[in-house]
C-alpha cells in the first residue's frame, strides 16, 4: 500500500507515472511486513488491486473496486493473451473518466501474460486480487494469493471437481489465520431485496420449509464452435480454455458455472447445510462439437426430515426461460423472480400478501466490492470461504448424479477422488477430457 494524495485525483499521465514509480519504492519497505499484519490502512492511503482475468466479468468486478473505495487502483493485471488486456484496459479507462489517469495505473511492465500470468502478478505488490478467470484455475489462483498474503474477491464457483473443493476449504481456514478478506462473487447474497427475504424466511414468516424449488432456464451461455474454425497449430489447451465453458474441466458445466447461483439460495435457505443425498437427471439434446457438457439437469436434493429442494437448469436456444424460486413452508409461500419483487404468502389463502419487499434495491455487485473495501479500511476482514464451498459441492454433487446416474451422498461428493483437469497446464500441451457422460455408464469416482 502507498500514500495517495487526493489532490492528484486530476492529475496527468506524468504526474500517474511519477506517482506509480514513487509508490513502486515505498511498497517495497511495506510488503517487509505480512499484509495480515499490517492492520487497516490509512485515510488517504492507496489500496493497490490486481486482475486475473480480464474478460468481461473481470473488467466489470475491475470497475466495481475501483468504485468502492477513493483511493482504491488497478496497478497489475494478468490473462492468458493481450488481446484482452486491451479492452479491459480500454473499457476501464472509459468507465472512469476523468479518474482513469490516477485510478487505471497499469504500466506495460505490469500487464502479464500466459498461463503463469496470474503468479507474476502476485508477485508485485498489489494488496487485493480479484479472481475472474474460467472456474477450473480458481484453486491454485486462490491458494496463491492467499499465501502471498493478499486479500481476495473470488468469483463463483470455486472449483469444477472434489478436490479443488478441498483445496479451497483449506485455503480459507488459512485465509482465516492471517485476517485476510476473501469475498465471494455469489451476489445473491448481497442483494438487499433477497437478503431481506432470506430473512424472513429463517424468522419462521412461512414456518418451516417443506420443498424448494429453483430454476435456471437459459439459452446457451457461451456456444461450441465448430471444430473446424479451430486455428492450424493450436494446442488441445488452448483451444479448451478459450472455449473453456464447453469443457467441464475448465468451466465445470452449466449446474456448476451459472445455475450454481440458484444452488446457492437453495444452501443459504438451509442455513448452508448439507444435503443428505442427491438424485439427478441430465444430458445433451443438442449436440455440439468437441464439448463434453450437458445442456440441461434437474437436481433432487434430499435434507432431513424429508425436505426436498428441486433445481432445474437449463441451456438451450428458442426454449421458454425463467430464473426463479418457488418456497413453500408450512405457513406461507415464497416466490423470487416471477415479479418485481420477492413475495411471501400466507398458504391458507394465496391471495393475501403476508410480505413483500418495498426498498430501493441496490447494485449487488457493487455491493459486494463496497463490503470488501470496507472491512480492509476497518480491519474487519470478511470470510466468505466456506459458504462457498458449501454452494459449489452442492452444484458438483448434482453435476455428479447426473453424469453418473446414481444416488450421490454429500460423503460421497465431498471425498470424490475425480481430478477432471490436467495436473499440470501447458499451454502448447495435449490434453484429452473425459467424454461427454453417459448415465449408467460413467462411473463416480
Amino acid at each position: 500500500m502507498v500514500r495517495m494524495n487526493a489532490e492528484n485525483s486530476q492529475a496527468d499521465a506524468s504526474s500517474r507515472r511519477d506517482f506509480v514509480k514513487a509508490g513502486g519504492a515505498g511498497a517495497v519497505l511495506v510488503l517487509a511486513v505480512p499484509a495480515f499484519l499490517r492492520g487497516a490502512p490509512a485515510a488517504g492511503q492507496a489500496i493497490k488491486v490486481g486482475l486475473v482475468g480480464c474478460g468481461g466479468r473481470g473488467t466489470g468486478a475491475a470497475n466495481q473496486a475501483l468504485n468502492a473505495d477513493d483511493f482504491s487502483m488497478l496497478t497489475a493485471v494478468a490473462d492468458i493473451a493481450q488481446e484482452p488486456i486491451d479492452a479491459c484496459l480500454a473499457t476501464l479507462r472509459k468507465q472512469q473518466g476523468a479518474k482513469a489517469g490516477i485510478k487505471v495505473a497499469v504500466e506495460k511492465p505490469m500487464q502479464f501474460v500466459g498461463v503463469d500470468a496470474f503468479q507474476k502478478l502476485i508477485n508485485t505488490d498489489v494488496d487485493v486480487v480479484i479472481l475472474t478467470t474460467p472456474p477450473g484455475f480458481r484453486p491454485q489462483h486462490l491458494r496463491a494469493c492467499i499465501d502471498a498474503n493478499k486479500h481476495v474477491f473470488c468469483e463463483k464457483p470455486i472449483a469444477t471437481d472434489a478436490p479443488g473443493v478441498r483445496s479451497v476449504m483449506e485455503t480459507t481456514q488459512i485465509a482465516k489465520q492471517k485476517n485476510l478478506n476473501l469475498v465471494s462473487g455469489f451476489c445473491w447474497r448481497y442483494a438487499n431485496h433477497i437478503v431481506d427475504t432470506f430473512a424472513q424466511l429463517h424468522s419462521g414468516a412461512i414456518g418451516d420449509i417443506l420443498n424448494y424449488y429453483a430454476t435456471y432456464y437459459t439459452s446457451p451461455v457461451k456456444p461450441m464452435p465448430k471444430a473446424s474454425t479451430r486455428p492450424a497449430g493450436m494446442s488441445d489447451i488452448e483451444w479448451q480454455v478459450r472455449n473453456w465453458y464447453n469443457f467441464s474441466w475448465v468451466g465445470g458445466d452449466s449446474i456448476v458455472e451459472q445455475a450454481v447461483h440458484s444452488v446457492d439460495k437453495v444452501a443459504w435457505a438451509m442455513h448452508d447445510k448439507p444435503p443428505i443425498s442427491c438424485v439427478a437427471v441430465g444430458g445433451r439434446q443438442i449436440p455440439a462439437e468437441g464439448g463434453n457438457i450437458f445442456d440441461h439437469f434437474e437436481v433432487n436434493y434430499l435434507y432431513p426430515n424429508g425436505v426436498r429442494a428441486i433445481v432445474a437448469n437449463r441451456q438451450i436456444e428458442g426454449c421458454y426461460n425463467e430464473n426463479a424460486d418457488y418456497i413453500t413452508g408450512t405457513k406461507g409461500e415464497c416466490t423470487i423472480g416471477r415479479g418485481p419483487n420477492p413475495v411471501i404468502r400466507d398458504r391458507a389463502d394465496l391471495s393475501k400478501v403476508k410480505w413483500t419487499f418495498e426498498g430501493t434495491k441496490y447494485d449487488m455487485y457493487q455491493k459486494e466490492h463496497d463490503e470488501l473495501f470496507a472491512a480492509i479500511r476497518k480491519n474487519t476482514p470478511i470470510n466468505n470461504g466456506d459458504r462457498m464451498a458449501t454452494s459449489t459441492l452442492l452444484a458438483l454433487m448434482g453435476r455428479m448424479a447426473a453424469y453418473t446416474g446414481q444416488e450421490i451422498t454429500w460423503d460421497q461428493a465431498l471425498n470424490s477422488k475425480e481430478q477432471l483437469g490436467p495436473t499440470l497446464v501447458d499451454w502448447n500441451g495435449s490434453f484429452t477430457p473425459s467424454p461427454l457422460p453417459k448415465p449408467g455408464v460413467t462411473k463416480f469416482l
